[in-house]
């Protein structure tokens, strides 16, 4: 843990936590980048997730995940960028914020679960509505739950 503390001390005094804190423009810039990345990874995530649960089965499995994954993955990138530069402004107390530490472990869970996913699953798509297999419906209920709390916990850190 110290050492998790050193480099959050580091980071906040390098270059780049001295710019987030000092620029006008740049925090606000990259918090519209984080709630952007937010979007495109959310949206498209809970709608994946509904339609492995059932929803829209007008909808072909295999194209709706062939069109929102991508965008999902955008939106991860775009988050994962932006909110280490956020993270660099306050490194310091946020290390150490169990909030914060949560929402990175659910983040971890929430790649992980989409990973092993697509490793498991993404070859049977064609035929989940059929023959879903139900620890593939646990995954994406567990899914929508990780990335739903992932992003209520990120707005709570803002208040407390």
């Amino acid at each position: 843990m110290d050492s998790l503390i050193a480099w959050a001390a580091w980071l906040e005094a390098s270059p780049l936590g001295e710019q987030m804190r000092s620029s006008a423009l740049l925090y606000p810039a990259l918090n519209l980048l984080h709630l952007l990345g937010l979007v495109l990874l959310l949206g498209p995530m809970l709608l994946l997730d509904a339609r492995l649960l059932g929803a829209g089965r007008a909808f072909s499995l295999p194209a709706v995940s062939q069109v929102l994954t991508p965008l999902a993955v955008v939106g991860l990138v775009l988050l994962l960028g932006s909110g280490f530069c956020l993270f660099a402004a306050d490194a310091g107390p946020l290390a150490v914020d169990r909030l914060l530490q949560l929402k990175l472990l659910l983040i971890i869970l929430g790649v992980a679960n989409a990973l092993l996913f697509r490793h498991l699953w993404s070859a049977r798509l064609s035929d989940w509505d059929t023959h879903a297999p139900l620890f593939g419906r646990l995954q994406a209920a567990l899914s929508l739950l990780a990335w739903i709390l992932v992003m209520s916990l990120g707005r709570l850190l803002a208040y407390f």
